[in-house]
This record gives structure tokens, C-alpha cells and sequence, in this order.
């Protein structure tokens, strides 16, 4: 399976690099008061690909957080119905099943 891993990677890596080298031509981006660049066009993808994917992680960040919130908050709730628990089963009363 390592080995599998490894075999798939380097493909990757030759096939992005074949990508590299097919597009070296320069690419001008314009910006606003006349201000340009001349980059490869490859630079051009791998950043707004980075750009992107940073923006895709940045917009799933708050609800990843709002998950954790909420498990912190089910987990206490659990640990204080447990603490609750022997406390009405040596009252005589039988515990309730789940």
C-alpha cells in the first residue's frame, strides 16, 4: 500500500510538472493606475489555486468551530446527566433506560 502511495505521488508530481513546463509562457496581469506584471503562467495558476484553496479552508473555519462549540456543549450536558444519575438510582428510584 506504501509502495501504491508512493507510485500515485510521483505520478502526480510528473504530471504537474509536465504542466509546469508546458506552460512557461508569460502571462501580463493589469491592475488599477497602470500598474502590470509579467509572470509565468504557471505562477499565475499555482497562486490562485493557493488563493482559492486558503479561501475555501478561511470559509469552512467558522463552522468547524461552531461544531466543536456544540460537541464541548453535548459533552457537558452528558457528564452532568451522569452525575445526576447514581444520585436518583440510590433514591430508590430505577434508572431510566436508554
Amino acid at each position: 500500500m506504501r509502495l501504491l502511495m508512493w507510485v500515485l505521488r510521483l505520478l502526480l508530481f510528473f504530471l504537474l510538472f509536465g504542466f509546469a513546463v508546458k506552460n512557461d509562457h508569460l502571462v501580463r496581469l493589469y491592475f488599477y493606475f497602470g500598474a502590470e506584471w509579467e509572470l509565468p503562467l504557471v505562477f499565475v495558476i499555482l497562486v490562485m489555486f493557493t488563493a482559492g484553496a486558503l479561501l475555501g479552508v478561511t470559509a469552512t473555519f467558522g463552522a468547524l468551530l461552531r461544531q466543536r462549540r456544540e460537541i464541548g456543549r453535548l459533552r457537558r450536558q452528558i457528564a452532568r446527566s451522569e452525575r445526576e444519575r447514581p444520585a436518583t438510582a440510590a433514591d430508590g428510584q430505577a434508572p431510566e433506560a436508554y
